[in-house]
């Protein structure tokens, strides 16, 4: 049955969802033991446009450490004064694209996520109240762009490709939207969406 987008995203927020990581299609991959993660949050940020339902995504600043470059949601590492994650993801996307965190309202939280750069993030859904205008944080930020959240929660849009990182072929997530290649972590977490959303 054809159903609403956000509906969608909704009933995948309700249903029960799994802890994913960097290495889920990579079976043989041994986690190093002892491993220590950092805590960090992501906000997927869900707007209305008169073209429907759509999620906010940015484009890393080529410049920066961890994960020069690709595509993420606005987020980054928990703070020492930030009370949560939720926190730390509305920190960082005010920061980072200029919304407040008044203007958002949280739908839900997805479990977390183990990135192979010892991150451990925890994704927030949040719905964009009144429109606003994105201002990339320079030197954080290249680009802020939208993709149809119908897109995303469609599992048929997804592939499976593989590159060699630390001298061993990974598998990985992607989805790509026009000109934007959007994989690793950021795919994987829209993906968990895209499992548990009703048929599009």
């Amino acid at each position: 049955m054809l159903i609403n987008p956000l509906d969608g995203l909704m009933q995948a927020l309700a249903n029960p969802l799994n802890p994913s990581s960097d290495f889920d299609l990579n079976p043989d991959f041994v986690l190093p033991e002892g491993r220590r993660l950092r805590p960090a949050g992501v906000l997927v940020p869900i707007l209305a446009t008169p073209e429907g339902s759509m999620v906010l995504l940015t484009k890393r600043s080529s410049a920066l450490k961890h994960h020069p470059g690709q595509i993420a949601f606005p987020g980054g590492k928990q703070e020492e004064t930030d009370k949560s994650v939720t926190d730390a993801a509305l920190r960082e996307a005010q920061e980072e694209i200029g919304l407040a965190p008044s203007n958002v309202e949280v739908l839900g939280i997805v479990p977390s996520h183990e990135t192979v750069s010892s991150f451990q993030i925890t994704p927030v859904v949040g719905r964009v109240l009144n429109p606003f205008e994105p201002i990339p944080e320079p030197g954080e930020v290249d680009e802020v762009f939208t993709v149809p959240l119908a897109h995303v929660l469609q599992p048929g849009n997804y592939r499976v490709e593989a590159r060699y990182w630390q001298g061993t072929l990974r598998k990985y997530y992607t989805v790509p939207f026009g000109p934007y290649y959007i994989w690793g972590a950021t795919a994987r977490i829209l993906r968990s969406l895209a499992e548990a959303a009703e048929p599009l």
